[in-house]
Formats: C-alpha cells, structure tokens, sequence
C-alpha cells in the first residue's frame, strides 16, 4: 500500500512541472527565477520519492517486510507533500522545503535500517531498584505541567511535554515515576507507555503499538500493520476523542516524524490530553516543555551511591568521615549521572562482599563498563560533530568553556563550523542557526550554562573521558603529566601537558614536527625549565593555549611559530609581550586579556590575518592603528583614547562586528566614538566599560548605530537616553553597575524591539515600576544586586510575553509583583533572597502557572 501511495503522489506532483499546468499552479507573485528554483525544488522532492521505492525493490522480500514500517511513514511524508501543493502551489517554499528535509532524514535511517530492535512492547514501567533525588522534578511535572494543564488551562489543548537528557541521566525513572504516581493513575483512565528501542523505529510502529495497548485487545494485529499512517491516525483519533489520556513515548531517537503522531491525538478543546516523551535530543516538534535532567550534586549521588550499596549487600553500612570523603572524591568521575554511579555502587559492593576493606576499594574507579553505554553517543554523530566530540579533549575536566573560545579553537583546527548564516552578535536570537555548538547541546553532550550574559559550555566527566578516548584513537592526540602517568601517541598531532608542582621532564616530550595543537593546563615550572630553543621545533603548530597556566614571561623564540593561528594567553601574569610575535601574519586569534597591566609594543599593527583580539586590561605604548587590521570582526577592550577617528581608516575596516571599549569617563568623546562605529555596516554589538568610579558621560547619541542589536553599559551613568534615542534595533540590553537614581524602567520599556534585560547594580532606588504595554518583546528579565530595591510593580498589561524572570541578591524585596500569576507566557521564575524571604515568598504564592519556580535562600 505505501508503495502504491507514493507512486501516486510521484504522479500528481510530476503532472504540476508539465507545462500547461503551470499556470494553474503558479501561486502568488512568484518571479521568474524563483519560480525555476521551486520547480527545481519540487523535482527534488520526487526523486527524492523515486530513489526511496527502487531502494525497496531492491530489497530482499523479508527484509522488505521489516522496512514497511519506515516506508509507511515516508508515504505520509509524501503525502503531506502533495497536499501542500494542492493547497498552496510553488509560493509555500518553506513548507516544501522542511518536508524535503524529513524526506532525506526518513531516507537515510532506511538505509541504516536493522542497527535496532524496534519498539519494544514488553518493556517495565514498574518500580526499578533504588530511585532518589526525583521529588522535585516529578512534583514540577505532575503539579505544574500535566495536572496543572489540565485543569487550569482555559484554552483546553494537548499538553506536549519532553524529558531530556544525556544517557543515564535517569529520563526514563523519572518518566516512570510520573506514569505511576497515584495522581495520574487515578486522573488519567487511558494510559499507555511505548519504548523506543532503536534509531529505526517508525511512527507507523508506534501507531500501531498506541492502537493495541489503549484498545487492549486487537482481533487481527495483521491487519494494523498492513494499514497506511493516515488511517492509523483516524482510529487512533477516534479512539482518543473526548478522553482523558497519557501517553509516554520512551527514548525518542533523532529524525523520527513525529508530526505522524501528533497527527493521531485530539489536540483541540480536550482537557486532560497528555503526551510525555523522553530522549537525549531537543524535540522540535511544538513541544509545550522541555524538563532539563540536571545531574545529581555530591549530596545526592553520596546517597543513591551508599543505598545502592545496602540494597545490594543486604545490610546498612556505616562509613566514617574520612571515608565518606574518599568516596565522594571517588564519584566526581562519575559526572552525577545516576546510571554510572549505580554501576560503581554494585561494583564496590561485590568487591566487599568478596572481603575487600572499603579503605582499598575507595582508591579508585572503574568506569569501562560505564563509558561503554556512550559508545552509541559517539557513533550516532555525523563526521562533523565527531571531530567537533574529539575536540573537547582539550580542554579541563569539569572546565566551564567560553562560547566563543570553542568557535575559535575549533576553526583554528581546522573545522569547518558555519553551517548556515554567518556569525550573529545577538546570541538569545540565533534560532534558526545550526551550529556545531547548538547540535552538541540538542544532543546533550554539552550543557549551556547560562548564569550569566555569557554563553558557557560544559561537558560531563562521563563524555570528556570517552573524548579523550576517541581522540587518541584517531586524531593523534596525546596527554603528557609531570607525574609520568602519560598517554603516549605515535606522531602525535594533538597534545596536552598537565603539570603540577614538580618539575617536568622534558626529555619525554620530544616529538613536536607533527603538532598542531599544544595546550597547557596546570601551572609549575614547566616553560621556567625549557631552554630558548624549545618553541623552534614545533613547524605545523596552529593552536597554543596557555590560558589559566600562570605565565610569567615568554621567550622571543616564540615567534618562530609562523603558522600559529590561534594564542591564548589570558589570565597570566605576562608584564611583556615579545616583539618577536609580530611576526606571526597568520594568526586569526590573539586573547591577551586579563593579564593586568600587561605592556604592548607596537607589534599588533603587523598582524594582517587578525579576526579576533581580546585585550582588556593590556596597556599600549601607542595608540593601536586599527586601520591595518583590515579582517578584523571582534575587538574587546581598547581604551576610548586608543581608538581611531580618522575617516580614512575606518574605510578600510568592512567586517568590524563587536567593539569593547574601557576608560570611559567625564572626559570621552563617546558622540565621536559613536559617529565612527555608525560607519561600520556590519556592526552589532557595542560594549562600553567606565574608568574606576568616575560616571560616562551622556548617551544621546548613541542612537546613530542603526543596526546596533546588543549593548552593554559597565560604569557610572546619571542618566539614560531617552527611549528614542536609543538604538530602535536594539535586542540585547546589559546595565552593570550604572547605579542610576532614577527608575530606568519608564526609558527601557518603550525600547521596540528588546528581548533581554539584565541588570546587576543598576539602579539605587527603592520602587520599579512596568507600566501599560510597556516591553512588548520581552522574553527575559533579570534583576541583580539591586539593594534597596523593595517594590517591583508590573501594570496589567505590561510585560505581556515575559518569559523568564530572574531576581538575585535583593535583600528588601519581599514581594513578587501582584501580577505574576496572571502572566500566561511566564515560564521560569528564579528567586535568590534571604532564607526569611523565600520560605515567605513560597507560603504565600502557588504560580500555577509557571512550570519552573525556583525560590531560594
């Protein structure tokens, strides 16, 4: 039947590239061009259709059988495909062109068809050993998500909601925590929990598992499968229809259509419709929300690991403090991820019972087993984002990585990471962007840490071992200690050296001919040892990262190192940078910031490949000539008297896309500073940092950057400009320490286009106030170390899609605005106060409405 479907389709859609039809299906004001590009478009399409139907032929008739599931799901892909057609014609091209993607992406999991089992239907969703730690999130998802939905929402609706996590981060335990509880078994008579157990499973599986289990009893199961996805749909429809239901759709796997699915649940004034699913990737689909499973902290994995231990010894053990110490230690490795520190409990706990003392068995760990479970993890990674995996061994077990630190490393590599529109300042806006980075976090094998303006990276202990596993393997990457304990590679390409206290033997570190990337971390004695010399034998080197080492001075012969493109020397204790590094025209990357009062000679100038300089804290003997630095896009900080106003030379600089200045007082021209970045087309970002405790001066005119998206004011201001002489294509607004008198809110709020609001030591008085329709785009507020602040007032329509609210360290404000219930796009409201306020806070509030409420001490 899908078979016949798609030929079908393959001639309803061939019949609209004849010529007498294209008149009939030329929809909307469709230029010449364009009108060739969709038709090109839509020949894509069926072959796409074509090479699916002789890839089934092809196949033997058994194995032919078992690919019918995926193919009934591409059928309904190219049915959808029709429809938008004969609906819409050729002007809807973003729909044709996503349905053109699940095509490809349902295409190219047939062809990696029988890695898998399918859906498994006997799979347990009773009790499983010992759960802890999961109070919290079960509460946050039956309360304020499934229950909350369903009885508070006045615009009844299905509720999607997903569970996402890295493996072993205990998604399924908690999905099966919420399936049981009582509140649920007693809400919901229609339940049904399906597991996902390979990347091949189909949605026609999935249907036709939903049908049996809601049913209970199917005369002919034959006869399910043999149906199409759209008729699964209608019965499984009706089936639903006015009912209460929940559902679990366990370990989604990336590219399954889940839009079949959707298509199969009332959505639309039902209460009580629930879907839960849970998977280590972001659900695109219109989910409704998303529960991030956070690892567990040295508390919690103490405990889960010590009553794993007596669970599985049959009596409670005691352990002194000092032992409970060197077990804590112990499970650092184990990132806080339950699945792992289970496996290390059961391994100890056989070892005891074998008559091991606890005291040997707490010297170690063993994490094989364990680092085997990622093994899928790495392999289910496209070429791309596996050297972009392999990569992260460079960087500190448990390091919190800058956003940007990881671009640059890793184009200076040699990766290749702009995969669709270039780089964007406004990072909170870059949602259609398809970087590396984001795929790594829809994946979960990095963590955003977002507690601050700056976008950081995190990667579990768990999955930076299996890096550094993989990358010795098969990027020549080698990891040489002070200690002697080294991973050695023959002719290594990527290295690392860890030193401590001792002195380094540099005798071990003689193969440098190959290097592209050496990487310091630590600090000791290691560069006070190597002799002049020592820098002349690296030829192929393009990364040196000595961030964090605690460098003192650097030799001359470093810049014998021609083909660096990448130097990182923040946070040192450099006085002098070597004239020497002149010399090195093709370096992309120089991070000298935060070395204190470090003395630039007059070297930069000479740098004509210069993409990226970060020098804040550095101080130039002359005036940087910005003039020749002719690629560069990012320059933070340079002191406003060190900047160039000469028409001339700001000509010349076409691709500058972020400016940090530093000294900012009473006495800088910042109008004239203004009127030279207006000339700038592709500039977006500005960040402006006063001198010591002296105020900025006035800001009227900033309002000159036309196409300025993302501002951030560090220092003294007595006043804010007007509403409309700021920016109007301003998203992005920081104020720190601007320590204003007067309430900014009336200013900011009339801000067109502002999505993100932080504040930490803005304002001194004692009320803000939003008032009507003020901030009719903002998502995010955040208010810190605001001290006298006691009211924050939001008028009724006010703030009206905020999202997330943040208020940290406001030790007199002991209320929530009044309106905060009624904020129906309100998600996440986090509160750090006093421990007098919060329990009070907590007492005296529900917030129904919001999902995640975070109020603490």
């Amino acid at each position: 039947m899908s078979e016949a479907i798609i030929k079908e389709v393959i001639r309803k859609l061939e019949s609209v590239l004849q010529p007498e039809n294209t008149t009939h299906y030329r929809y909307g004001d469709i230029s010449g061009a364009s009108w060739t590009s969709r038709k090109s478009h839509l020949s894509e399409v069926i072959n796409e259709m074509r090479m699916v139907l002789d890839f089934s032929r092809e196949r033997e008739s058994g194995e032919r059988s078992k690919l019918n599931h995926l193919l009934a799901d591409f059928a309904e892909i190219a049915q959808v495909s029709e429809d938008i057609i004969t609906l819409h014609g050729l002007g809807f091209y973003e729909e044709m062109h996503h349905v053109l993607e699940w095509m490809k992406k349902t295409r190219k999991r047939m062809l990696k068809f029988g890695d898998g089992e399918g859906v498994s239907s006997s799979q347990s969703v009773g009790d499983e050993g010992v759960v802890l730690g999961l109070e919290k999130d079960v509460e946050q998802l039956i309360y304020r998500v499934i229950l909350g939905e369903a009885i508070l929402n006045e615009r009844p609706r299905l509720v999607i909601s997903c569970i996402k996590g890295m493996i072993g981060a205990g998604k399924t335990t908690l999905a099966r925590q919420v399936y049981n509880h009582p509140d649920i078994v007693e809400t919901f008579e229609l339940r049904a929990w399906v597991t996902i157990s390979s990347s091949d499973t189909s949605t026609h599986e999935v249907l036709v598992e939903l049908i049996q289990k809601l049913v209970g009893h199917v005369k002919d199961p034959l006869s399910l499968d043999e149906m199409d996805n759209r008729s699964l749909q209608s019965m499984l429809w009706e089936m639903l229809e006015g009912m209460p239901y929940f559902i679990v759709l366990d370990n989604v796997p990336k590219g399954m259509w889940l839009r079949s699915i959707f298509d199969g649940l009332p959505y639309k004034g039902c209460r009580g419709c629930n879907l839960l699913t849970t998977s280590r990737y972001q659900i695109t689909e219109d989910d409704f929300y998303t529960h991030e499973m956070k690892p567990f902290d040295s508390n919690k994995s103490w405990q889960l690991f010590s009553r794993t231990i007596d669970n599985f010894t049959s009596c409670e053990n005691k352990f002194s403090k000092e032992l409970e110490r060197k077990g804590r230690d112990m499970l650092k490795k184990c990132g806080g991820l339950p699945l792992a520190i289970i496996d290390v409990a059961r391994q100890k706990a056989k070892q005891r019972l074998l008559g091991i003392e606890w005291d040997e068995l707490f010297d170690s760990i063993d994490l094989g087993e364990s680092l085997k479970l990622f093994e899928p993890v790495y392999h289910g990674l496209d070429d791309q984002l596996k050297a972009c995996f392999l990569h992260m061994s460079f960087f500190k077990e448990n390091a919190t990585i800058r956003g940007e630190k990881l671009r640059h490393i890793w184009a200076a590599v040699g990766l290749n990471t702009e995969r669709s529109i270039p780089y964007m300042a406004n990072e909170e806006c870059m949602h259609n962007v398809r970087s590396c980075i984001e795929e790594l976090v829809c994946e979960s094998i990095i963590e955003l840490v977002n507690d601050s303006e700056f976008f950081r990276y995190r990667m579990n202990p768990l999955l930076y071992e299996l890096s550094i596993k993989k990358a010795e393997e098969n990027i020549g990457f080698e990891i040489l200690r002070s200690n002697g304990n080294n991973g050695h590679s023959q002719n290594p390409r990527h290295r690392v050296i860890h030193c401590g206290r001792d002195k380094f033997n540099h005798s071990t570190n003689q193969d440098n001919e190959h290097l592209v990337s050496l990487i310091f971390h630590g600090g000791g004695r290691y560069l006070d040892d190597a002799s002049q010399s020592y820098w002349k034998s690296f030829e192929l080197l393009r990364i040196l990262d000595m961030e964090d080492f605690g460098v003192k001075t650097l030799s001359e012969t470093i810049g014998t190192l021609i083909g660096l493109r990448y130097l990182g020397l923040r946070n040192n204790y450099i006085q002098e940078i070597p004239h020497s590094l002149g010399g090195l025209e093709m370096l992309e990357v120089l991070d000298i910031a935060q070395n204190f009062m470090m003395e630039l000679p007059n070297i930069i100038n000479e740098m004509g490949s210069l993409r990226y300089l970060y020098m804040s804290d550095v101080i130039c003997r002359k005036p940087l000539k910005v003039d020749v630095l002719q690629m560069l896009e990012i320059l933070a900080y340079i002191s406003i008297y060190d900047w160039t106003y000469e028409v001339s030379s700001l000509e010349k600089m076409t691709r500058l896309i972020k400016l940090g200045t530093e000294e900012v007082d009473e006495n800088s021209d910042v109008n004239m500073l203004f009127a030279s970045l207006a000339k700038f087309k592709r500039f977006l970002q500005l960040n402006l940092q006063g001198f010591r405790f002296r105020s900025m001066p006035c800001l009227d005119k900033i309002g000159v950057l036309h196409g300025l998206r993302k501002l951030r004011l560090d220092g003294r201001i007595s006043r804010l400009p007007s509403a409309i002489n700021f920016p109007q294509t301003l998203e992005y607004l920081v104020l720190v320490n601007t320590c204003l008198d007067e309430d900014p809110m009336p200013v900011l709020q009339e801000i067109p286009k502002l999505g993100v609001l932080r504040m930490r030591n803005a304002y001194n008085g004692r009320k803000m106030a939003i008032g009507n329709y003020g901030f009719k785009n903002l998502c995010v507020l955040r208010i810190n170390e605001l001290w006298n602040l006691r009211e924050l007032r939001i008028e009724e329509i006010g703030s009206t899609f905020l999202q997330e609210l943040e208020i940290k360290n406001c030790p007199l404000l002991e209320t929530l605005p009044e309106r905060i219930e009624a904020m129906v796009f309100l998600r996440k409201l986090k509160m750090v106060t006093t421990k007098h306020i919060a329990t009070k806070i907590r007492n005296s509030s529900s917030f129904p409405n919001i999902l995640e409420v975070d109020i603490s001490p």
